[in-house]
C-alpha cells in the first residue's frame, strides 16, 4: 500500500486567537508555524490598524502586547475581508474600548449574520450598529462594559468569543450559555495563560482578571485541514494517508468520529500539548463507507467539515442524512445549497431540506464543473471528490482556498501522485 504523509498548516481558530491574545498581552510573544492565509491576514491588518505592530506573517514571529486596554482608536475602517472570525472577535475586543470602530468586509462576508454579536454586547453598555439590516458594516462605540449573563440562540464559537473577549478587556465577569457546546479555543487558550475560565456543560463564565501574560505557542495543524486529507484516504483505494501535528481539540474531531461511523479506518496518537491543546498523528487507510446520519447534536464539532461529509456520503452505501446544520446557510456562501446543487449537477440524488440534506451514495463516475460560490470549504470538498478513483470534477473558482489553505491543491496532487 502507498503511504503519504501530509502536514497540514496551522489551525485557522488558533492562528486568529494567537495574533489577537498577543497583541493584548503585557510583553512579547512568540508564535511559531501560525497559518497565513487570507483570513488570518485580515486580522493582522486589523490589529495593525489599531496601533499593534503585527509582523508580517512567518514560520516564527514575535508580538509586543500592548495590554488589555493599550488598543489606539482606528483612524481608518477596520476591514475583516472574507473572515467572519476576525469580525466577531474583534467586535467583543474593540466593544471594551472607549473608541468608535466601524468593521467592514467583502460582498460575501456583508451578508453574514451579525446582531447575534449586537446584541450581548450591547447589553454589556456598548453602542452597536448594523448599518445594513443584520450585517456589515458594523459601528461600535465603547467604553466602560459591565457584566452579563447571556444566553444563545445559537451554539457559535465566535459569538461566545466575542463576549468571552470583552469581558475579559473590561475586566469584568461574564457568563454565555449555548445550546450545545461550541468549539473551546478560546477558553482553553485564556486558561493555559492563566486567567480563571469555569466550564459547565454548555455554561461557559469567564471570572474577573486585568492582564495577560505573553504567549509563548507552536500552533498545530489544522483538524478542519486535515480533514479533506482524512477523507480521501477513506475512500481511496490504494494509499495509506499520515497527518502529523494536527490539533485533536475534541470539539474539532467530530468529522473524525462521523467517518469511524461511516466504517472508515482512522487511528489517532496524541504526541503533545500545546497551550491546552492535544496534537497528535492521524493515520486513515482505505475502507468500505457507508451512509450514516448527522443530527443537531454531532454539527458544533464538525460545523466545517459538512460539505465534506455530504460528498463523502456520494461515495458511500446507502444513504447520508444531514439535519440540524441550519447554520451552514449563513456561511460564506449557502452551504447546503451549494453541496446539494452541485451534488446533483454530477449525477448524485440529493433531498435538500431546511437544516439539512439527504445524499444517496453512488458507484457510477462523477464527471463535471461544479460552482464554489467563491467558498473555500466547497472548493475543497469537491476537490477530494474529484481526486477519488472515476471521477473527473472542475472547480470553477479554484483560488478560493486561499481563505484557509493556500498549498491545498499541491498537497491533494502530492497526495494522489
Amino acid at each position: 500500500m502507498i503511504r503519504r504523509e501530509i502536514r497540514v498548516p496551522g489551525d485557522k481558530s488558533l492562528s486568529h486567537r494567537a495574533l489577537i491574545f498577543s497583541a493584548l498581552a503585557e510583553g512579547t510573544s512568540r508564535v511559531r508555524g501560525i497559518l497565513r492565509s487570507h483570513d488570518v491576514e485580515s486580522t493582522a491588518e486589523v490589529l495593525r490598524r489599531l496601533g499593534v505592530a503585527i509582523p508580517p506573517l512567518g514560520d516564527q514571529i514575535s508580538i509586543d502586547g500592548v495590554g488589555l486596554r493599550g488598543l489606539a482608536p482606528p483612524t481608518r475602517d477596520l476591514d475583516c475581508g472574507n473572515s467572519g472570525t476576525t469580525t466577531r472577535l474583534m467586535a467583543g475586543i474593540v466593544a471594551a474600548h472607549p473608541f468608535t470602530s466601524r468593521l467592514i468586509g467583502d460582498a460575501s462576508l456583508s451578508r453574514r449574520p451579525m446582531r447575534r454579536v449586537a446584541q450581548p454586547l450591547t447589553a454589556m453598555g456598548a453602542t452597536v450598529r448594523c448599518d445594513s439590516g443584520d450585517g456589515l458594516p458594523l459601528t461600535i462605540v465603547g467604553g466602560n462594559l459591565r457584566g452579563v449573563e447571556w444566553r444563545s440562540d445559537v451554539a457559535s464559537a465566535q459569538v461566545k468569543s466575542a463576549i468571552l473577549l470583552a469581558g475579559l478587556v473590561a475586566g469584568v465577569v461574564v457568563s454565555v450559555n449555548e445550546p450545545e457546546r461550541s468549539r473551546d479555543h478560546t477558553e482553553r487558550m485564556l486558561t493555559g495563560l492563566g486567567i480563571r475560565v469555569d466550564v459547565a456543560g454548555t455554561r461557559v463564565t469567564l471570572r474577573e482578571s486585568h492582564a495577560l501574560p505573553p504567549l509563548d505557542l507552536g500552533v498545530p495543524g489544522d483538524p478542519s485541514s486535515a480533514a479533506f486529507f482524512v477523507a480521501l484516504g477513506a475512500a481511496g483505494s490504494d494509499r495509506e494517508i499520515v497527518l502529523p501535528g494536527v490539533c485533536l481539540n475534541p470539539t474539532r474531531i467530530g468529522f473524525l468520529e462521523a467517518v469511524r461511523r461511516m466504517g472508515a479506518s482512522v487511528q489517532v496518537e496524541q504526541t503533545g500539548v500545546e497551550t491546552g491543546e492535544a496534537v497528535g498523528t492521524i493515520v486513515v487507510r482505505p475502507s468500505q463507507l457507508h451512509g450514516i446520519t448527522v443530527d443537531a447534536a454531532d454539527v458544533p464539532a464538525m460545523i466545517d467539515e459538512i460539505p465534506l461529509l455530504a460528498c463523502l456520503g456520494a461515495r458511500a452505501e446507502g444513504v447520508t442524512v444531514i439535519r440540524g446544520a441550519g447554520e451552514l446557510r449563513v456561511k460564506e456562501s449557502d452551504r447546503i445549497a451549494a453541496v446539494a446543487a452541485n451534488l446533483t449537477a454530477l449525477g448524485v440524488r440529493v433531498e435538500e431540506t431546511r437544516d439539512g440534506m439527504t445524499v444517496a451514495g453512488t458507484s457510477a463516475p462523477l464527471r463535471g464543473r461544479v460552482h464554489a460560490f467563491a467558498d473555500h470549504r466547497i472548493a475543497m470538498a469537491f476537490g477530494v471528490l474529484g481526486a477519488l478513483p472515476g471521477n473527473r470534477i472542475e472547480i470553477d473558482d479554484p483560488a478560493c482556498v486561499e481563505i484557509s489553505y493556500p498549498a491545498f491543491w499541491a498537497d491533494l496532487e502530492r497526495a494522489i501522485a
